[in-house]
C-alpha cells in the first residue's frame, strides 16, 4: 500500500443531520497535497475517502504547491448542495463526482456545469459525455454479493429470478438476510432501483418478493457487504461492485455476482460548476483521469472494474458483453426525478419495506 508522509489528513466523523432545504454534513474531508500548498481546490465526492484518495494522490504528487481538499457527500446531500449554490451563484466545489448520475444530468440541465472541452474529452464516449459538461469516468457494475461461508454453492443466485425462487418458500432461510441500498437516503439505490423498474420485468415480482421476505433496505455499500461478510445478512442486492471487490480482497467470505440476465453499469459522472473558482485546475483533473495514468489510477482503485474485463474479453466463463446495461448520461434520466414519478415509486417502495423509511 502507497504511504502517504506528505499529507495531512482531516478526519471528522460528522453525523449526518439535516440542515435546511434538506442539505447534509459531509460525511469525511481529507487534505491531500503539502502542508505549505499555494492553491487548493475543493473536490466533492460521493465516493469513499478509502477508495478515491490514492487517485487523488497521485494527481497531486506530480504538480507542486497543489493541494485538493476532499469532502465525501451521499448523494442527496452533494445534490442538495450543489443545487443550491448554483442558483444562488455562491462559489462551492471545483469539482463534483456523483455516483447519483441522475442528480447530476439535472444540474447540467439547470445550467449548473461549465463547458470544457479538450482532446481527451472529445474521445469519451457520446455515452459518457453529455454537452461537454458531464462525463462519466468510471465503469462499476451493481452486483449480488453474498456470503461464502453461509450460502450453500448450489443456491447461489446467478439471475433476477434465481433470487426470487430464493425469497418464495414460507419457511426461507433468507427472511429477514437479504439487504439492498434504502432508496430513499441513496441517490445511488434509487437510481438502481428505478433502472431495474425501467429495465426488468421482473421488477415487480422481486419487489414483493423482497418484502414477503422481509427484506432490509439500509445504507451504504460498506455497510450493506460488511454485513454480508459477518453474516448479518446473507445476500445482498445491487450494490456496487468496485466496493464489494474492494472487500473480497480483504475478506474472502465475500462473494460477487455479476447477474447474468443482465447486469447494470454506472459511470458515476463528473461537472465542473459554473461558479466554480479553479476552473482550470478542475480542468486539468478531469483530464488527468481520461489519460492513461488516470485510467491506470481508476483500475486500480477498482473504479474501472476488472469484473468487466472478462465480458468484454467474451471469456468462455464471462458474463455475456449483450447482458450489460451501461447507465448512459442523457436527458433521460430525468425521469427519474419527476415529483409525480418519484412519489408514486417511493410510494411502492415504503410499501414493500414498511417501518425502514429512511430519515
Amino acid at each position: 500500500m502507497k504511504t502517504r508522509p506528505v499529507f495531512r489528513t482531516l478526519l471528522s466523523a460528522m453525523l449526518l443531520s439535516v440542515l435546511s432545504g434538506s442539505i447534509q454534513a459531509q460525511e469525511m474531508v481529507e487534505i491531500f497535497g503539502p502542508e505549505n500548498a499555494t492553491q487548493t481546490i475543493l473536490l466533492r465526492s460521493t465516493t469513499d475517502i478509502s477508495v478515491f484518495g490514492p487517485v487523488v494522490e497521485d494527481f497531486v504528487e506530480t504538480r507542486p504547491g497543489l493541494a485538493v481538499r476532499y469532502e465525501q457527500w451521499g448523494s442527496n446531500g452533494l445534490y442538495h448542495l450543489t443545487k443550491q449554490e448554483c442558483h444562488e451563484g455562491t462559489p462551492g466545489a471545483d469539482l463534483v463526482i456523483s455516483s447519483g448520475v441522475h442528480q447530476m444530468v439535472q444540474l447540467v440541465n439547470e445550467a449548473c456545469a461549465w463547458r470544457y472541452v479538450s482532446r481527451l474529452t472529445e474521445q469519451v464516449p457520446d455515452a459518457l459525455r453529455w454537452r461537454d459538461e458531464l462525463w462519466g469516468i468510471t465503469r462499476e457494475p451493481a452486483v449480488m454479493v453474498y456470503n461464502r461461508d453461509l450460502v450453500p454453492v448450489d443456491e447461489v443466485p446467478k439471475t433476477r429470478f434465481d433470487l426470487l425462487d430464493l425469497l418464495r418458500p414460507a419457511d426461507t432461510p433468507y427472511e429477514g438476510r437479504v439487504a439492498t441500498y434504502d432508496i430513499e437516503v441513496s441517490g445511488l439505490g434509487y437510481l438502481f432501483a428505478f433502472a431495474d423498474s425501467q429495465e426488468a420485468s421482473t421488477f415487480g415480482a422481486l419487489q414483493e418478493s423482497l418484502g414477503r421476505g422481509n427484506a432490509v433496505s439500509t445504507c451504504c455499500s460498506a455497510d450493506i457487504i460488511r454485513g454480508v461478510a459477518e453474516g448479518t445478512y446473507l445476500i445482498a442486492y445491487n450494490v456496487l461492485g468496485s466496493y464489494a471487490q474492494g472487500y473480497q480482497q480483504e475478506d474472502d467470505r465475500v462473494g460477487i455476482i455479476l447477474p447474468s440476465d443482465y447486469t447494470l453499469v454506472l459511470s458515476r459522472a463528473l461537472l465542473i460548476p459554473k461558479q466554480a473558482e479553479h476552473k482550470d485546475r478542475a480542468a486539468e483533473f478531469l483530464d488527468f483521469l481520461l489519460s492513461p495514468q488516470g485510467t491506470l489510477a481508476l483500475k486500480d482503485a477498482l473504479l474501472i472494474s476488472p469484473l468487466l474485463e472478462a465480458a468484454e474479453e467474451n471469456r468462455r466463463d464471462a458474463l455475456s458483453p449483450t447482458a450489460m446495461r451501461p447507465i448512459g448520461l442523457s436527458p433521460a434520466l430525468m425521469v427519474a426525478l419527476d415529483t409525480l414519478t418519484r412519489e408514486t415509486f417511493l410510494r411502492r417502495w415504503r410499501a414493500t419495506f414498511p417501518g425502514q423509511r429512511g430519515d
